[in-house]
């Protein structure tokens, strides 16, 4: 059953997603597009609803791979195409499952026939589908990264390899990548990133009308899919047409030295890496021209193309947001435009006043999206804020002056102050950490740390395939065969295969894990600069676990108790937000902090059994009890917290912040009940931290010896 699509023409609002996805009809050498916003925002009902506006495609019948008529690739598994019929058919969309299999991306090749009876056998890929046409990747961030390293190499050559072993298939592969994320879930690789033209970012309106339409329109399209897009019929044609048209008039859109010294000169000021960013935003400001019916790119075009084109390409890392100062831009295209010459420059309509002919910048000209509906009670670019009239004076929480024979404002959600709470300490810099591992084998999801048995990396055996067979060990495979060719009854070359002969090879590579910081932010350890190395730490860590694709987590302990700060997440954002206003100060529930960040590492380990978790506790030891407690037991609370995380398996290492003359070596007492190392917080520096657990496994296997000694 064909599922009607949501119309493109009724989304209400979201002119930047609107217009970033048209240019990329137009001109498909834009580069794609990259949707970031929370959930709920129409990324993926506009992504879905554009194939509808694109022109349709020949290709040659009978062709798996959508060879053009007159261009085929002469490379094409099914080729050659000479004389061969063509047909008309739309554009496809294709998407992109998250979980998907590396066969299923690049397709499939049949190593047992091609080996045995020497015929290549070749089911195409999702890769395969999408050409000329569109790939779309809902939830981008979450790919495995065999997976993006192949997206990667596609865009790159334009085509794609599938190579079994020594025997290879290659096809072109051209598409129109789009992808959704929520940056709440995670970041992309900056490699992946790059990749996409531009970058677009949604937010839910905050205007109740126009919030009332989305919803209007959604239900009426939930009741009756096809009546809905009915309606909007004569809409879709008309746009459908403007694309078309703006195709026809691109090839004639004329880009000047001085709009490319403009470009030269945005991309140069706001440092953005390679050249990539000035070839997206020439060709980008082209096809705002050709939106616009014009053949010459005006400096409006280049601003627009800047706002679409680079914010995504100015991160230095994870925790800096994506965006550009519209300031900084309008100052940089400002100083780049070349004067008039004496007498008046050529007759160009200013950009405030109005114009004349095909020109004129109208509602839908200068690169603008297109007008919404008659009904439509927002109007492009409408702010969603509130309005910018005069305002009535609002006191801010500070403002606390109450006028004369009134009781005195108490500042509006301020809480009390805990006894003996600090202001949140800044974080000192983060700096690059060294590689830390969980010590042994695992078989986690993929990624760059702790070593695992994974399907990509280096061959370290053969065993008998569970399945289908997936990755060829050749040499295992010879071998298994070679004893029985005789009673087979080979009398020439080639190898006679049974399915019995075949062996999978076995890899090992790198996978993810889990790094839980249990952070003491107690009264003992609010001295500021040493709560600013820590935060700085864990940052440092967060930033390398972002590199490495691992989930991290914090709990942190003061008072009476100990919360989840942050659960387990690959957002690096939202862990350098809660870091930030992580206050101090209080007594020292160490045992509360263990006995929570337990479990946290229990459920995360029914919901990911396969992820191993590294536990990093950030301490100077110094337990202290809670009101009517016995004196003396919260260090043995703590040490029975611990030695129920070390029965676990859980590899640890603590960071002893005890400091002063006097020094009690509880935190030392806390890693040998952990079976972890210890280190002082002098060993806490700026290229050291990561290096801390670098022999986890020695001293686990210490720490257990030194608790069989105890016990005996």
């Amino acid at each position: 059953m064909t599922i009607t699509p949501y119309p493109f023409s009724a989304i209400v609002g979201q002119d930047d997603l609107r217009l970033a996805l048209l240019l990329n009809a137009v001109s498909p050498a834009v580069g794609g597009v990259l949707v970031r916003g929370e959930k709920g925002t129409a990324k993926s009902t506009a992504a879905r609803a554009l194939p509808v506006l694109l022109p349709e495609v020949r290709v040659v019948s009978g062709c798996r791979f959508s060879c053009e008529p007159g261009a085929a690739d002469p490379g094409c598994p099914d080729g050659p195409h000479e004389s061969a019929a063509a047909r008309t058919r739309r554009a496809r969309m294709v998407e992109l499952p998250v979980g998907a299999s590396e066969d299923r991306v690049v397709g499939a090749l049949d190593i047992e026939r091609a080996l045995a009876d020497g015929v290549r056998t070749f089911e195409p890929g999702l890769l395969a589908d999408a050409h000329r046409g569109i790939l779309y990747v809902d939830e981008v961030n979450l790919l495995h990264d065999h997976v993006i390293d192949l997206l990667l190499d596609a865009a790159a050559m334009g085509s794609s390899y599938v190579e079994r072993e020594g025997v290879s298939v290659r096809h072109a592969a051209r598409f129109l990548l789009v992808g959704t994320m929520n940056p709440e879930e995670g970041e992309l690789r900056p490699q992946l990133l790059d990749r996409f033209g531009l970058t677009v970012q949604v937010a839910a309106s905050r205007e109740p009308d126009q919030r009332v339409e989305v919803v209007r329109r959604r239900l009426a399209y939930d009741d009756d899919p096809e009546a809905f897009a009915a309606r909007w019929a004569d809409e879709e044609a008309a746009l459908g047409r403007r694309v078309a048209d703006a195709r026809e008039v691109l090839p004639r859109v004329r880009l000047g030295d001085a709009v490319l010294r403009q470009i030269a000169a945005v991309c140069a000021a706001f440092e953005v890496d390679g050249m990539r960013a000035d070839l997206v935003m020439a060709r980008t400001a082209t096809a705002l021209a050709a939106w616009a019916e014009r053949t010459e790119v005006r400096e409006e075009d280049v601003r627009q193309a800047a706002l679409l084109a680079l914010p995504h390409r100015r991160r230095r890392n994870p925790f800096d947001a994506p965006g550009l100062d519209e300031e900084q831009l309008d100052r940089v295209l400002d100083e780049s435009r070349e004067p008039e010459p004496p007498g008046g420059g050529p007759d160009i309509p200013d950009d405030d006043g109005p114009g004349e002919g095909p020109d004129d910048d109208g509602p839908d000209g200068g690169g603008a999206p297109p007008p919404p509906a008659a009904d439509d009670p927002a109007g492009p670019g409408q702010d969603t804020g509130s309005d910018t009239g005069p305002q009535e004076h609002s006191a801010s929480p500070e403002d606390t002056t109450a006028p004369e024979g009134e009781e005195p404002r108490v500042p509006a959600r301020q809480p009390a102050p805990t006894t003996g709470e600090q202001p949140p300490a800044a974080a000192q810099d983060p700096f690059r950490a060294r590689l830390l591992t969980v010590p042994g084998l695992g078989e986690g999801a993929a990624g760059r740390r702790s070593r695992a048995r994974t399907e990509h990396g280096r061959t370290v055996g053969a065993d008998r395939p569970q399945g289908s067979l997936t990755r060829l060990h050749l040499a295992a495979t010879v071998r298994a065969a070679a004893p029985h060719q005789r009673a087979r009854g080979r009398t020439g070359p080639g190898l006679l295969l049974h399915r019995d002969d075949l062996r999978q090879a076995r890899r090992e590579g790198r996978e993810g894990n889990l790094v839980l910081f249990a952070v003491d932010a107690s009264g003992s350890m609010a001295a500021r600069k040493r709560m600013g190395a820590v935060k700085g730490a864990v940052l440092s860590l967060l930033l390398d676990a972002y590199q490495r694709r691992d989930k991290v987590g914090l709990v942190t302990f003061r008072g009476t108790g100990a919360e989840v700060a942050l659960p387990p997440t690959s957002s690096v954002d939202a862990a350098a937000a809660r870091l930030a206003e992580l206050p101090t100060g209080g007594r020292t529930p160490l045992a509360a902090g263990l006995l929570r960040a337990h479990e946290v590492l229990r459920v995360e380990r029914l919901r990911d059994p396969a992820r191993r978790p590294l536990l990093v506790v950030v301490t100077d030891g110094r337990a202290t009890a809670a009101r009517g407690a016995a004196r003396g037991e919260p260090v043995a609370d703590a040490e029975r917290a611990a030695g129920l995380l070390a029965a676990d398996g859980v590899a640890s290492v603590v960071v002893d912040c005890e400091a002063g003359p006097v020094r009690l070596g509880l935190a030392a007492r806390l890693a040998g009940a952990l079976g972890a190392p210890a280190v002082t917080l002098a060993e806490l520096r700026a290229d050291a931290l990561a290096g801390l657990v670098r022999n986890v496994r020695a001293e686990q296997a210490s720490g257990t010896e030194s608790r069989g000694r105890r016990a005996a």
